[in-house]
């Protein structure tokens, strides 16, 4: 007979308690109980309470965990997102561009940017083929208020308070059956051939467990401290080690609006995230500590966001953009900050540690012979990881900005992953398609290893599969920040038509004006969000 195996998560915040919550429910259904499922944290531990914006993907994580979508949104401050804006990454001239979750693929063949790119690009690309930036820019819910006529389906996410989200979970969680033990972790205790074997704790708790989570952020606790697996440093591609955080709360400052999407404004040495709540906005100037201190970095934000902001509170956060060479050694897995960090530009915070919670379960051990599980899913993140460092480096590398030394700098190639150049490259010849991911393999692109076979690890370099973010997502950036606009002056001339619209687009945008509400209006009417009166300045 299976006997559960125990699991320790060491450490809680949001990638604790949603590993705890997700594996509890994931392994324990009916009578199959594969594991029993406990959670330390200190309660002296400092907890960064900042807005967190998520992707499609957590919608997974939550049905699995059995969490109802209105009850979350009322414990956490929640709102809805659809897509994220960018603003001044381009030019500096005040010109934006939407990343929606929503797409229109016509069928059977989708020309979207064919059509787009031979046009004169008067409209944007993604309000060609989907209603969510304009949806977006009206200020709607992707949600009706009346259930039974739902209105156009829209893919949408959440803005939420990280504490707040981590404190449901634990709820959540411990009222299911996971062990919760508030106590600081004093000692690691290693068994003879290399495994953890315990943690002992001030109250002088020795707690077993057959597989530990580290959770306990940049510390590394486990996975670095006693297990010695190393970081792997990526600062060179993103250049970013710091934000300067800002809660504007709505009973001090409200705009008029809860927009129904993440702003990402690029300033003199980074961007701004302005991730609005339902009864505050959480701000956070994400920079590079080489070109702006934190003081200059607070003036710059205060300025950025008004008078209003003079006197508010503001916290400086540093982080280090990077990986574990190795998430999962020997009985340890590493999710969260200790598994690996890129900066919060497409909002992957939460799904990095999703996405290992959910690889843990399905490469849940029967028995003791954890190795060629822990490879498949180191692989797995490793991929996507850089996957999302692409994705990520290639926001700052098309830029034309040269206001500030900042800017200029991260255009250069040795801040541009070698993966990203050959992508590039070869887009500039055919651009990207579906097909480009089958074999993620392009002129150009190197084959070297991410880390050294000799230290046991997967010696194969990484492969980009799409599985967070395909060729019409590499579009809507791509052509966001003007790609191929040179390319296309020499290929289709200068007298070029109006790009078209689709006429799905269209019709979705009308059903949506008919149909859904303001988000602000959903949020009073569905979640009890106060009437917050107006102010300017």
């Amino acid at each position: 007979m299976d006997r559960a195996k125990r699991i320790l998560v060491v450490g809680g915040g949001s990638a604790g308690w949603m590993a705890a919550a997700y594996l509890n429910a994931a392994l324990n259904q009916g009578n199959i109980r594969r594991a029993q499922i406990s959670l330390i944290e200190s309660a002296d531990a400092p907890r960064i309470g900042v807005g967190e914006a998520t992707i499609p993907s957590i919608l997974h994580l939550l049905a699995v965990i059995g969490i109802d979508d209105t009850d979350l949104m009322k414990s956490v401050d929640g709102t809805f997102k659809q897509s994220i804006r960018y603003v001044n990454w381009l030019d500096n001239k005040g010109e934006y561009y939407h990343h929606p979750f929503s797409r229109y693929t016509p069928q059977p063949m989708d020309l979207s940017s064919e059509l787009w790119l031979r046009s004169d690009r008067s409209i944007p690309f993604m309000e060609t083929i989907s209603p969510q930036p304009v949806i977006c820019e009206l200020g709607l819910s992707p949600l009706s208020l009346d259930p039974q006529v739902p209105g156009p389906r829209l893919k949408y996410a959440y803005h939420m308070n990280a504490l707040k989200f981590a404190d449901y979970l634990s709820e959540f969680a411990t009222a299911r059956g996971v062990t919760h033990y508030i106590d600081h972790v004093t000692d690691v205790e290693m068994a003879e051939n290399g495994d953890i074997a315990a943690v002992s704790t001030q109250s002088g708790q020795r707690i077993e467990a057959d597989l530990f989570i580290d959770c306990t952020g940049f510390a590394a606790l486990l996975i670095e401290k006693k297990l010695g697996v190393p970081w792997v440093d990526c600062s060179q591609w993103l250049l970013c080690d710091q934000a300067v955080t800002m809660h504007v709360p709505y009973e001090h400052h409200y705009p008029g609006r809860v927009k129904p999407y993440t702003t990402a404004s690029a300033l003199s040495s980074g961007w701004v995230w302005d991730i609005p709540l339902r009864s505050t906005r959480s701000l956070g100037y994400v920079h590079s500590s080489s070109f702006l201190d934190a003081e200059k970095a607070e003036r710059e934000l205060r300025e950025f966001e008004g008078s209003h902001a003079a006197a508010l509170d503001v916290r400086i956060v540093p982080f280090k953009v990077g990986r574990r060479e190795k998430v999962w050694s020997r009985n340890c897995i590493a999710i969260g900050l200790a598994g690996g960090f890129i900066e919060p530009l497409e909002s992957t915070g939460l799904y990095l540690a999703d996405l290992a919670t959910v690889m843990l379960a399905e490469h849940f051990p029967r028995d003791n012979d954890y190795e060629p599980l822990a490879l498949r899913v180191n692989r797995i993140l490793t991929n996507r990881f850089y996957e999302i460092l692409d994705f990520i480096n290639m926001h700052y590398c098309l830029t034309r900005r040269t206001d500030t030394e900042f800017w200029r700098e991260v255009r250069q190639p040795p801040h541009i992953t070698e993966r990203l150049q050959a992508k590039l490259d070869f887009w500039r010849i055919k651009p990207p398609s579906r097909a480009d991911f089958e074999d993620q393999f392009f002129p150009g692109m190197p084959g070297s290893p991410t880390q050294s076979t000799a230290s046991g690890g997967d010696g194969r370099a990484p492969i980009d599969t799409a599985g967070l973010w395909d060729y019409a997502s590499y579009e809507a950036i791509l052509y966001g920040m003007d790609f191929l606009a040179e390319e296309c002056q020499g290929w289709f001339g200068d007298n070029r038509q109006q790009p078209p619209i689709h006429g799905h687009v269209l019709e979705t945008l009308q059903r949506a004006s008919k149909l859904l509400p303001k988000h602000e209006a959903f949020l009073r009417m569905s979640l009890g969000m106060p009437d917050y009166p107006s102010q300017t300045g």
